[in-house]
């Protein structure tokens, strides 16, 4: 093990030593020991149910065809049927000791200080593995990932704790598995994806899957849970906040149009993340799921926060463009057709020689297909978008989007200093960015590096001493705490923080 004790000292250790708070870490990603996860699926499901995660863990994106991967495709076959390009070499390799550290709970423990973190939030790469299984095996086999890694971490708790994953076809299915995940095994994180595709029905009743499988594999929307779904989602949100549970996802947008190159990886994958999230949150607050559940907290990993801070930006725009004073400025009916008539006349010869309109005539060719692109004028709640949300100040925005969201950014992120930029975001805000290492997938080569890496952008002047703090530790202790005050309870956190003291400091994170 002589390579374990060259590195067990490093720059992001030396870097922890001279803060005086501790650091989370919100997303590092681990293996399976294969052998003994099978055992668990075995136990809940048998052989049949085995069969299943391998099924699930082998299918990505649209990238087989007839069987065929895209990298049993001939260039050929892969431009006939349109393949894209599936993630490739997406895991740490090379470095055999990280390579054992993801697979390994003791060791991932023992390596907390090498890596910089007083606590981390783990996410198995097969956590949400389930959700692309059989409807008849989906629950039993997102049970059995569940309880594997609840119990292999269990004896962690206080520096480790594993998300479940929870999949979310319907309401009901995504109420049992987290009482039991929450309830049966104690944990508590979840994740779940952005959104569930759906088959279009119109095209699903002419063309049943069963008969036409091709045409069901494309025919499909996605629904995200907020806005226009499928079924009514505010039970689960409910328990969700009853149980004091904060909700992660790490939903991408691979194979989305503009992301399914079929010869190029990083064309499908720059962005993805941050375009998957942004299309769910964009749902969960138009939908006015913020709104009805103020006390939801909901962190999209993998995507950056530029884009929270992006979006922000022009919900406000637009808000005081669409609002429903403000849409009065573009009401066909409220044009002057005197007016309009009388200053054609006296400009618009040149242009309306030959041709010999009346008033109304006028009217309606000037205003064009703000005049004749309806049958009716839109009523009620069709007229404005902000509605569902129930906005009607800046501050609304702010409420129910910086206040109920949280951005994981890696490491090296240089663009995290717009989530940070309190003279660009409206109300003087600043995105809640959260430290998320990313650890153990392929854009972090040396699990030691990330803390250090974020301290380059302070010495850089990227981002402010007080910046690094909010994103290495205040903000990620306030997205689990608001949660659920008690997260930190018996946890290396909280013998860091001490009670009293921190409480005081954490009502001055909440956006009033």
């Amino acid at each position: 093990m002589s390579e374990y004790s060259r590195l067990k000292t490093s720059r992001s250790a030396a870097i922890r030593a001279t803060l005086d708070y501790p650091v989370i870490d919100t997303d590092v990603h681990t293996n399976d020991f294969t052998p003994a996860f099978e055992d668990y699926i075995a136990n809940y499901g048998g052989v049949k149910l085995v069969d299943e995660l391998r099924k699930t863990e082998s299918s990505r994106l649209n990238s087989k065809s007839n069987g065929k991967d895209w990298y049993q495709q001939t260039p050929e076959e892969r431009h006939y049927n349109r393949t894209i390009r599936s993630p490739w070499w997406a895991r740490v390799t090379k470095n055999t000791l990280d390579l054992a550290t993801y697979t390994l709970p003791g060791l991932l423990y023992e390596r907390q200080a090498e890596q910089g973190s007083d606590y981390s939030v783990l996410f198995p790469n097969n956590v949400l593995a389930p959700a692309g299984a059989s409807a008849e095996n989906r629950q039993a086999l997102q049970r059995a990932v569940n309880h594997y890694h609840a119990d292999i971490y269990r004896k962690y708790s206080d520096r480790l704790t594993p998300v479940a994953g929870i999949p979310l076809t319907t309401p009901q299915e995504g109420i049992e598995e987290l009482e039991f995940a929450v309830k049966t095994l104690g944990l508590k994180v979840i994740n779940i994806t952005g959104g569930v595709k759906r088959p279009i029905k119109a095209i699903a009743d002419k063309y049943p899957a069963d008969k036409f499988p091709e045409i069901a594999k494309y025919a499909s929307y996605i629904d995200f849970y907020g806005l226009d779904s499928e079924y009514d989602y505010d039970p689960f949100w409910a328990k969700v906040v009853e149980l004091g549970v904060p909700v992660t996802t790490h939903y991408g947008s691979q194979g989305w149009t503009g992301r399914s190159s079929i010869s190029n990886y990083m064309n499908n994958h720059i962005g993805h993340f941050a375009d998957g999230s942004e299309a769910f949150a964009k749902a969960l607050f138009f939908g006015g799921v913020t709104k009805r559940f103020p006390q939801l907290r909901v962190a999209m990993l993998e995507g950056g926060a530029a884009w929270g801070a992006n979006v922000y930006i022009h919900l406000v725009d637009r808000f005081s463009k669409r609002n429903l004073k403000a849409l009065q400025n573009y009401n066909p009916a409220l044009t002057n057709a005197d007016d309009l008539f009388e200053i054609f006349e006296r400009y618009g010869a040149e242009i309306t020689q030959g041709h010999s309109l009346d008033k109304d005539e006028l009217t309606k060719t000037v205003l064009g297909s703000s005049f004749n692109r309806h049958s009716r004028a839109p009523i009620g709640s069709e007229l404005e978008d902000f509605a569902a949300a129930g906005i009607e100040t800046t501050e609304d925005i702010r409420d129910r989007w910086v206040n109920s969201f949280f951005f994981g950014s890696e490491s090296d992120d240089r663009t995290i200093a717009t989530a940070f930029n309190d003279k660009a975001n409206p109300l003087g805000v600043k995105i809640n960015a959260i430290y998320s290492s990313d650890v153990g997938h392929w854009d972090v080569p040396d699990l030691t590096a990330p803390l250090a890496e974020s301290w380059d952008l302070v010495q850089e002047g990227v981002i402010s001493e007080a910046d690094f703090k909010s994103y290495v530790f205040a903000n990620p202790y306030k997205f689990y705490t608001q949660a659920n005050p008690e997260f930190f309870k018996g946890t290396a956190i909280e013998s860091k923080v001490g009670n009293t003291e921190f409480k005081q400091v954490d009502k001055s994170l909440v956006v009033a």
